[in-house]
């Protein structure tokens, strides 16, 4: 699968550089990452969004707050990079990739406590996040058959991972296959992840997309436009509750109500099974001027950016080893190693 699209990240001679996701789809602009504070702003403010696209970044970011500027101990060594990984993790509380890649490159860090070993684990994650998406690709295709109308919502494509994006993987697999589709993109309010980034990198790739608001969903079911619905997630938790942008769950109400296959697309990098339920992940609350702009400058507002999807409603969890249908599916096929 070839994407005409602007890389997500990129390290070249030792530095992060980011695609601003803010300035899309009007500008294309990188911004280079010079310190540990810079990252952490980037990955707080969506200059770099996407729950495997902020692990990448924060793996490389870590491992670039670690390059050597004097001497120092080993457990100086390891200490500073247990306090940047600390302060890295801070910067989105719901995403679980987010821990994951930092706590892996501190497993690395421990074994062999240098520069070079994080810089070299840091691109052994970007790499298995690309080949984690095709297989990802390889396993949804089937879904996708001939003339079918999709729904998908937020932006879990190539922009908010590595290459080939999540949900959107099975879309580019059978784009390059020659088999004919249509997409229905979800704007994504408040910030319009979808109108801006997912409508845009679909339709650059040929994909015949229609943009819709958030609250026509319920209409195109209801005419039954709509054969199939793949979105990505931010975590999946041990008993299979989606964790996803707000405004996923009332997709998941809908489907069921329209007896729409609902498939989530989840990575193994996602999957949390160290958290029982959704009702243990903390629910990032962003700030209200998202939603209040100036519209309604003095009025009360609400502005969480994921909500939580129970098990019972999701058709399917598409991962790169397969297509789960419950918890121990899940389980089963992302094994403890990759998920802990």
């Amino acid at each position: 699968m070839q994407l005409a699209l602007p890389d997500t990240l990129r390290w070249q001679d030792d530095q992060l550089h980011l695609l601003d996701q803010r300035q899309l789809p009007q500008h294309i602009e990188y911004l280079a990452i010079e310190t540990l504070e810079q990252a952490w702003q980037a990955i707080h403010t969506l200059t770099v969004r996407g729950a495997p696209a902020i692990g990448i970044a924060a793996a490389y970011a870590l491992a670039q707050s670690m390059h050597p500027r004097h001497l120092e101990t080993h457990e100086e060594f390891l200490r500073r990079l247990q306090g940047n990984a600390d302060y890295l993790k801070s910067a989105r509380p719901t995403a679980v990739n987010l821990a994951w890649a930092v706590d892996e490159l501190v497993k690395a860090g421990q074994s062999s406590p240098t520069y070079n070993t994080l810089v070299e684990a840091a691109v052994e994650i970007h790499r298995e996040d690309e080949l984690i998406c095709r297989h990802i690709g390889e396993h949804g295709a089937g879904l996708i058959e001939p003339g079918a109308n999709l729904l998908t919502h937020c932006n879990a494509g190539s922009l908010a991972v590595s290459r080939f994006g999540t949900a959107t993987a099975p879309m580019y697999h059978q784009h390059a296959a020659g088999v004919p589709f249509h997409v229905y993109v979800d704007e994504t309010r408040p910030l319009y992840q979808g109108a801006r980034l997912t409508a845009w990198e679909l339709s650059q790739s040929g994909i015949d997309v229609t943009l819709i608001c958030d609250s026509m969903a319920a209409t195109v079911m209801s005419q039954g436009k709509v054969d199939l619905v793949i979105v990505g997630t931010d975590r999946v938790t041990a008993n299979g509750d989606v964790v996803n942008k707000i405004g996923t769950l009332g997709l998941a109400v809908l489907c069921h109500h329209y007896s729409v296959p609902f498939y989530v697309a989840c990575p193994s990098s996602t999957y949390d099974e160290q958290t029982p339920t959704g009702a243990a992940v903390p629910i990032e609350e962003r700030n209200a001027e998202e939603i209040r702009q100036s519209h309604a400058a003095t009025v009360t507002a609400y502005n969480p950016a994921f909500d939580v999807t129970p098990a019972a409603l999701v058709t399917g969890i598409i991962t790169e080893r397969g297509i789960a249908h419950t918890a121990q599916d899940l389980a089963q096929l992302i094994p403890r190693t990759l998920a802990s």
